[in-house]
């Protein structure tokens, strides 16, 4: 637990703090004072209810939507069955900014809706719904559908036989079940909105700002500290609140459910009715996901001059990209691959030895009181950067890791670890169901026979392991990628990423910028979904919640 604890220590909880601490204590004393008139603002309390308010809002119409596809993916077998999963599955991993490119082309200002029939959904409340919505799906069908897929179907079968409907057995018997899968689910969904940043400042408008837009623009616009801490702190007491939650839910769902093979309980659709679920599923993939990808290609092919490619060829030079950037905008590409690679390595390192740290327990998972608390707390701390303030992080970077030894303001290895932050969770959320399910007897037949602990867990751990630890590359890698809330602080105009790229040519007006950002969101969701199209080929059916 060391080197995790050091390492969230060092560049999560110092940044973050000193943030704070810089905001609240001026002049060589505290003032808490600040905290009641920041939140009796009229306007900040608005920003508050709307924040909640949408997040509930996604989080519901995920479910609704979400919920069947669940179904689909865990109970039927159809053809391409493992592509659309990648598929679904490639808004998750995208940067809110690609997503939001996306929905702008679809929903926005001379996007299709308003070539078609001049109808535009931008800057309003529906938009953002709707993207979050693209953005979370497939967490509720891999959270969700992944328990629902190993659900023995003889208990529903069985309680119909006694004379249960089928609603009936499936009320009492699997939405039981289902309800710490479906609970933790909707709980990463409302994290996921409740901290939302680049889709609403892309969809949203000036007429809607969540806490994180706030963040953002009281630290970076208003340079007004002491409001920006306070909403930080905000944040950081109801995300932590909603992740102890989500580990209740989270031990819930391991500890109470007797499981089966996935491959046993999946059959091809049988009758009208399941045929006609798997036909509304489909058609709801289409439009919600598929269209928006879709259109965001189409818009990067469309040139002044007819479709072409015209938009992905003054790329390759700065000076005819419009000024934006110092360095050809094609440079990002290889900034972030670059990046998401040493994050990766960070991450895995990190989030590994966080995993081993986690799986320490007693006989059949029995624990001593003390070392449970301290394990969910530990737990609780690896989840806390995927719902705290990016923004706040990335602006911490910049005043807390600029004096020896750790001047790194100027280091292109900030980004790498602001990056890493937030693909740890995923490394151990991918890594510790398969650690958890390996015997303890077997490590101490190995020791018996003589082996060293590092023997041990190199011909015991390892291969047991070796798929998991390439699947929580592949996702530390994706989310690195798509890093963007603590990067647009930190990335220095002569080596942006990608995210902050598409961010600063949506930030200009004119054809070629919204063209140039239209072009580079298409290339990292081209990467992106060549990543998870390569996860998909490794996954099993048990390699951990996402």
């Amino acid at each position: 637990m060391a080197i995790p604890i050091g390492f969230f220590g060092l560049f999560f909880g110092y940044p973050v703090a000193a943030i704070t601490a810089r905001g609240l204590h001026t002049g060589g004393a505290w003032h808490f004072d600040r905290i009641g008139e920041v939140l009796s603002d009229p306007d900040v309390l608005h920003v508050l209810w709307f924040t909640v308010w949408q997040a509930a809002a996604s989080t519901a119409l995920t479910l609704a939507l979400a919920l069947p596809g669940a179904y689909v993916f865990a109970r039927f077998e159809f053809p391409g069955k493992q592509i659309l999963r990648a598929v679904v599955t490639v808004p998750f991993v995208l940067p809110t900014v690609v997503a939001g490119s996306a929905f702008l082309a679809l929903l926005g200002r001379g996007g299709l809706l308003d070539d078609l029939w001049g109808f535009r959904l931008d800057t309003t409340v529906w938009a953002i719904l709707l993207a979050h919505v693209f953005f979370n799906y497939a967490v509720v069908v891999r959270t969700v559908g992944g328990l629902w897929a190993q659900l023995d179907p003889r208990q529903e079968e069985a309680a119909r036989v006694l004379g249960a409907g089928r609603f009936s057995a499936w009320r009492m018997v699997t939405l039981p079940a289902l309800g710490p899968a479906v609970a933790g689910a909707a709980l990463m969904v409302f994290l996921f909105t409740f901290t939302s940043f680049g889709a609403i400042q892309i969809l949203g408008g000036p007429r809607y700002a969540t806490l994180e837009v706030e963040i953002y623009r009281q630290t970076a616009q208003l340079l007004d500290l002491p409001t920006a801490a306070v909403l930080t702190l905000t944040q950081f007491v109801a995300v932590a609140l909603l992740l102890v939650v989500h580990a209740w839910t989270v031990r819930r769902r391991e500890s109470t459910l007797r499981l089966v093979d996935a491959s046993q309980t999946a059959h091809r659709p049988r009758g009208v009715g399941q045929w006609g679920l798997l036909a509304s599923v489909l058609a709801v993939i289409a439009l919600l996901i598929l269209l928006p990808l879709a259109v965001l290609v189409e818009r990067s092919f469309s040139g002044p001059d007819g479709y072409g490619l015209a938009f992905y060829e003054v790329l390759a030079s700065a000076e005819e990209s419009g000024g934006t950037f110092v360095v050809a905008p094609l440079d990002a590409l290889w900034n972030s691959l670059r990046y998401a690679a040493v994050a990766t390595l960070i991450a895995l390192l990190v989030g590994g030895l966080a995993a081993a740290a986690l799986t320490v327990r007693g006989p059949r998972g029995a624990e001593p009181s003390h070392a449970g608390r301290l394990v969910r707390s530990f737990d609780a701390l690896l989840m806390l950067p995927l719902g705290t303030s990016a923004v706040t992080v990335g602006f911490g970077f910049l005043i807390t890791l600029d004096e020896p030894p750790l001047d790194l303001r100027a280091s292109w290895f900030l980004i790498p670890l602001a990056q890493a932050l937030v693909g740890v969770p995923f490394v151990v959320r991918t890594m510790l169901p398969v650690l958890r399910s390996v015997d303890d007897r077997l490590r101490e037949a190995a020791t018996v026979l003589g082996a060293s602990p590092l023997r041990v867990w190199r011909e015991v751990d390892l291969p047991m392991m070796r798929r998991a630890l390439l699947i929580a590359a592949g996702f530390a890698f994706a989310v690195s990628l798509g890093e963007f809330g603590a990067t647009v602080f930190i990335a220095r105009p002569d080596n942006p990423t990608l995210p902050v790229a598409v961010a600063r040519f949506l930030g200009r007006a004119g054809e070629l910028n919204y063209g140039q950002a239209m072009a580079l969101s298409t290339i990292l969701m081209v990467v992106c979904a060549t990543a998870l199209l390569a996860l998909e080929r490794l996954r099993t059916n048990r390699s951990g919640e996402f």
